[in-house]
């Protein structure tokens, strides 16, 4: 039995050979989103750094209370101070006078005191003895112990022992500032040792001590201390202490957390819907390009490239530029197709004279017959070779254009040199004629620039094409005239090559530079040309963004007296 079932199994092989930008997931999507979301999370650590903003706090709040255990120090020096008489070691000295502190009036001063503040206060004495204690109420029944209520709260849907899951969140987020864990407690031994209070050890030495703590199980509450020594003339007498609920401080800084989150979460709401609007107006059109464009691949003739040049922008370019690519592979497949057919004709017809032949001159006894069936298959044969020829430099002489580099080329001494080397017999001038007459090249004056911007030697090669095609058409006594016009309009340089021949007929003016086409004149020898020849020179103006046509030349009457080819290539300048 398959793990899977054959449904199944098909999807997962579907989806496995899915191409990249079909995926259902957009990586550029991610990315946008990605960077967008970097620089908030950025930002927003940067503002939950509240070290500064708790440090200022703590700062206000233990020098407010600072102030507060100097004045208690202040007044307890003063109203719980006795002076007493003590001998001294050396009699000689005599008695001396020591100040200290009444454990009764100080107790009852703290506990005065202790009513009127929400601070605790504790006295100790100079040996470090807890002498009064505004939480302890001492008694005829016993001592009485204060505890203060924390503030009732009213919590709901609280986890982990009352703590919500945003508690849990806030106190997460980095504070900046690190306090130590206060070192009290609320027994009632551990509050009598001065020594587990930094701060008192400090203040009897004559300095005054403040400090924040941590506390609790989770370390969420501060404890603010603060102690001040009491002295008179610069003698310690003692050491108030005074601690305060840093819950305000801890509140504040968890608000602050709390709305800066809020903000974070709404920013990245926002930063969310805007990277997804971003992305669906960069990543999806993308997609749909790179879909069509994979279509188009696999040959779907029923794929096209979506239209997006109303966009304006960098994917509307890439459209359109898909779309003419698109397009002019089209037509070059079309060509190739038309070419291949034109090809398989043009050879299919020598072929079956060639084969005709060939097995007349096997049945045929006479010598004379054959050695014309003998010429005759050599004749084909030429024409196979010449047709081949012509065929393969015709297949390659658009990936021949595409890989030259155009350059300026003066047609001036291209045009001299070209018509100049007819003045000696040439292979396809007839015989008996007089060459230095065959052509006459008219140039406009040396000021005129007649510069183009293409290939020397392609150019140079339609204008032998259209010669040679015209003296071949020619009577022997007439020239053939090259000449030059300048069109200021559309900026074109126009080459004019005329004959003197039979003329083209009206309805073939555009059929004759299609392939193979062939309209020989009367005398010459079938397939002493491939009808390639005019085709080629179309091809390579074409790739020079020019044009090529043919017209008749008449007379006054209407008479032709000739037809008249036009290369018109765009001038530089």
């Amino acid at each position: 039995m398959p793990l899977l079932s054959q449904p199944k199994l098909k999807k997962l092989i579907r989806l496995a050979s899915m191409p990249a930008h079909q995926r259902w997931v957009s990586r550029l999507s991610l990315r946008i989103f990605a960077v967008n979301v970097m620089a908030l999370v950025v930002l927003a650590f940067g503002l939950l750094y509240v070290s500064r903003y708790q440090q200022e706090l703590v700062a206000g709040e233990l020098d407010s209370l600072e102030r507060q255990a100097t004045i208690y120090a202040g007044a307890l020096a003063e109203a719980a101070r006795y002076s007493s008489t003590i001998k001294t070691p050396n009699p000689e000295m005599g008695e001396m006078v020591k100040d200290s502190l009444s454990r009764e009036r100080t107790r009852n001063m703290v506990r005065r005191l202790g009513e009127t503040t929400i601070n605790r206060i504790r006295v100790y004495s100079d040996e470090g003895r807890l002498m009064g204690d505004s939480d302890v109420l001492g008694g005829a029944g016993g001592v009485i112990r204060v505890v203060r209520l924390p503030p009732m709260s009213i919590s709901h849907g609280t986890l982990f022992g009352g703590r919500t899951l945003a508690d849990i969140a806030i106190d997460l987020l980095p504070s900046g500032v690190r306090l130590k864990d206060y070192p009290g407690d609320d027994s009632r031994k551990a509050s009598r040792r001065s020594d587990r209070f930094p701060d008192v050890v400090e203040s009897l030495e004559g300095r005054v001590s403040s400090t924040a703590w941590v506390s609790g199980p989770h370390g969420r509450d501060i404890i603010l201390s603060a102690a001040v020594p009491i002295q008179h003339l610069k003698q310690v007498l003692g050491v108030v202490y005074v601690t305060r609920d840093g819950t305000s401080i801890a509140d504040a800084i968890r608000q602050m957390k709390l709305d800066i989150i809020k903000l974070f979460m709404v920013s990245l709401t926002i930063t969310f819907v805007l990277s997804m609007y971003l992305a669906a107006g960069i990543a999806k059109p993308l997609k749909r390009l790179a879909r069509a464009a994979d279509q188009v691949r696999r040959g779907l003739s029923q794929a096209e490239i979506p239209d997006l040049t109303s966009r304006r922008d960098e994917i509307g370019d890439l459209s359109a530029s898909l779309r003419e690519m698109t397009a002019a592979l089209a037509a070059r497949l079309d060509s190739i197709e038309r070419f291949a057919a034109d090809v398989a004709h043009e050879l299919k017809n020598p072929l079956t004279s060639l084969r005709s032949a060939f097995e007349t001159v096997q049945m045929v006894k006479d010598e004379k017959a054959k050695d014309k069936l003998t010429r005759i298959i050599l004749h084909d044969m030429q024409r196979m070779d010449r047709l081949i020829s012509d065929i393969s430099a015709a297949s390659r002489l658009d990936a021949e254009l595409s890989r030259e580099n155009m350059a300026l080329v003066d047609l001036r001494p291209l045009l001299g040199n070209l018509c100049s080397s007819y003045a000696s017999p040439l292979d396809r001038v007839s015989e008996g004629a007089e060459s230095n007459e065959r052509v006459i090249l008219t140039l406009p004056p040396e000021n005129e620039i007649l510069i183009v911007q293409g290939l020397e030697g392609r150019l140079a090669q339609v204008f032998r094409n259209l010669i040679d095609n015209a003296l071949s058409f020619s009577p022997p006594d007439a020239p053939v005239r090259v000449s030059t016009v300048r069109d200021t309009a559309k900026r074109q340089i126009k080459v004019l090559v005329e004959d003197r021949g039979p003329g083209i007929p009206d309805a073939k003016l555009g059929a004759i530079f299609e392939r193979f086409y062939s309209e020989r004149p009367q005398g010459e020898a079938f397939g002493k040309h491939s009808g390639l020849g005019l085709s080629i020179a179309k091809q390579i103006v074409d790739a020079h963004k020019g044009s090529i046509y043919a017209e008749n030349v008449s007379d006054e009457t209407g008479a032709r007296l000739g037809a008249r080819f036009t290369v018109a290539l765009n001038a530089l300048g």
